[in-house]
Formats: structure tokens, sequence, C-alpha cells
């Protein structure tokens, strides 16, 4: 909690200057509000900066059918519903910046599986949702580590392995990474 403070107290401009390009660049919101699954599948809603239209979740419906999916996990590549400005925030991860209120709320961590939407974990079987058994971070083992360009299967073996081996040492290690990749771009989208 000490560290996403300081953290929001030193990127307070860079996160108004987000704000005001989301403005400028669409219509609707500066911040994207979701229900997402915390410890122990309990809700809370997750922040982010808007990287998409605003009727981005009724357009999902026409593109993925999530209780058709063969695992449940998705990701749209070149998704019509980012927007221009999106695609510079999700490129280098500054649409997750809202979440360090989340971690100052005592809902996510600076580190730890990524949370996943309430539908989603709805399809888990009981293996994947030992997923939940720690709160979900805002950067992991899945961030640095391939992004997007995992299989379902690889993420939960990653997450898992993450929640099992769980120390100070293995945060700091995902830390130090987590800039790198987020400057490498791989599998961001």
């Amino acid at each position: 909690m000490v560290v996403s403070a300081l953290v929001v107290l030193l990127l307070w401009p860079l996160m108004l200057l987000i704000a005001c390009v989301i403005k400028l660049d669409s219509r609707g919101p500066v911040f994207f509000v979701q229900e997402r699954a915390g410890k122990g599948g309990k809700p809370f809603r997750m922040y982010k900066f808007r990287s998409m239209v605003c009727n981005a979740e009724e357009m999902l419906h026409d593109m993925v059918d999530i209780e058709q999916l063969p695992s449940p996990a998705f990701k749209i590549r070149d998704d019509p519903r980012v927007t221009r400005v999106g695609r510079v925030l999700r490129r280098t991860s500054l649409d997750e910046l809202p979440q360090l209120w989340n971690v100052l709320r005592g809902e996510m961590s600076l580190v730890g599986p990524r949370p996943e939407e309430m539908r989603i974990v709805r399809l888990y079987d009981e293996q994947e949702k030992r997923r939940l058994a720690m709160k979900p971070g805002i950067t992991g083992p899945m961030q640095v580590d391939g992004r997007g360009l995992l299989t379902f299967k690889e993420r939960m073996d990653l997450e898992l392995a993450y929640i099992e081996s769980y120390g100070l040492r293995e945060d700091l290690r995902i830390l130090a990474k987590t800039l790198p990749a987020v400057v490498r771009g791989t599998g961001s989208y």
C-alpha cells in the first residue's frame, strides 16, 4: 500500500494527462470500471483508464460467445473497439495505472495473478479456481512471461506456480521484469 501511494503521488501528473487525452480522443468516461474476481472469488470493482469505445461491453456479445469458449479466457487481436489512444495505453500498460487505487483500497496487490472478469471465473473448474487463493495483482507472472501470447493453460500454470512459490523474492523478481516486459510490448494488445 505504501509503494502504491508513493507511485500515485509521483505519477498523478501523468495520470491527469492521460485522462485529458482520453477525453479529447473519444466520447465517454475517462475510467472503465468492471466487476472482477478478487481473493476467494469475492467481486470488486476494478478501475482502468478507458481504452475502448464507451459501448464496448455491449459490442462484445456480437464478437464472443462466452459460454462457447474452448477455455475460460479470451483475447481479441486487433479489437475494433479499441480507440487510438487506447492502443497506446494498452501497448504501454498505462491503462492499468488506476488499479493503484484498488491496491490502496486493499482489493489488489502490486504482484499477483491478474484479476479476471466474474463471468469468466464462473466457467472455471475446481483446479482453476485455485488461482483465486490470493489477491490479484497489477502485474504478475503472466505479464512478465508472455502476456497475451500465452494459452489459457500456460497462463494458469504460471499463476498457480506463483501462488505455490509466493514470497518477497519472487515478487521483487516480477516487479524488476515488469518494466522491460512493458517496454518490449510482446503479447500486449
